[in-house]
């Protein structure tokens, strides 16, 4: 990962931290983005964890608004390029459901909602820079179904002439070049305040440390199942236990492990030959 002055506005860190602590920056952008005034904002939160299950199973939002309209907003960077975003977004808008009922408890009260993914690359490939999804009827591509919920996928690397210059500026910014516009100098400015605060600085660096902690535990989890999986292809190949604590260095623990999994699997093998 980065360190603290490498990070631009396309990392998560600090996309979230430049837009939750500058209201005024988040309600422009979003205005900018969708094209149409935008209601003052009664919630704004940074990488707001949504779970609905009892297993804790859910949605880490980066930045995720609510307007006094009503209307619910939840904006994304997305700075990889992931084969998966359409059904990611798919998935984000049905939890911003789950949540809104399970505030309201009554699905006539969902809010009208946006999904925003911001890309410093084309995601669709064809030239665009700003791609709106809504539900339309497949017979009848006039008929609408009302639903109020919408995808945007807004795009750096477009050629069309489809959104105005200072979208077009925004979106050139994310990818590396000089910005002009007020709202990209308002952007630059806010970025290298966050860099200057060590407060954050220091919570960068303890979710850094973290993140790292649970990559190498992923990593021993990783290299302990390796270890088990050989050690039951070398049992049901015949091996012995004893052979096996002593050509593959395993321990009693991992040999009763082994054991567990190979009688879960397959009963007429429980016992292995000592």
């Amino acid at each position: 990962m980065k360190n603290y002055e490498q990070l631009t506005f396309t990392d998560d860190f600090m996309f979230c931290k430049v837009l939750t602590t500058n209201p005024e920056l988040c309600h422009e952008l979003l205005e900018l983005i969708i094209g149409r005034k935008v209601g003052q904002f009664t919630r704004l939160d940074k990488q707001q964890p949504i779970e609905l299950t009892a297993d804790g199973k859910g949605v880490r939002f980066d930045v995720y608004s609510e307007d006094d309209t009503g209307t619910v907003y939840d904006c994304e960077m997305q700075a990889t390029k992931n084969g998966n975003l359409a059904k990611r977004s798919r998935y984000y808008q049905g939890m911003i459901d789950l949540n809104l009922i399970e505030r309201s408890a009554d699905y006539r009260q969902l809010k009208k909602s946006y999904v925003i993914f911001i890309c410093p690359f084309d995601a669709f490939g064809e030239g665009l820079h700003k791609y709106t999804f809504e539900n339309l009827c497949k017979e009848r591509p006039q008929i609408g179904l009302g639903d109020e919920a919408t995808k945007i996928f807004l795009c750096a690397g477009g050629d069309a002439d489809d959104v105005s210059d200072d979208m077009k500026d925004f979106l050139d910014w994310l990818t590396g070049k000089e910005g002009r516009s007020k709202l990209v100098q308002n952007l630059n400015n806010a970025v290298r305040k966050v860099k200057d605060r060590k407060e954050w600085r220091t919570e960068y660096m303890t979710l850094l440390m973290r993140d790292q902690e649970m990559m190498q535990k992923g990593r021993e989890e990783g290299r302990e199942q390796g270890r088990i999986d050989t050690l039951i292809t070398f049992l049901e190949n015949g091996g012995t236990v004893s052979e096996a604590k002593k050509m593959l260095a395993v321990s009693d623990e991992d040999i009763r492990i082994a054991e567990s999994r190979r009688s879960a699997i397959s009963p007429s093998q429980k016992n292995s030959k000592v």
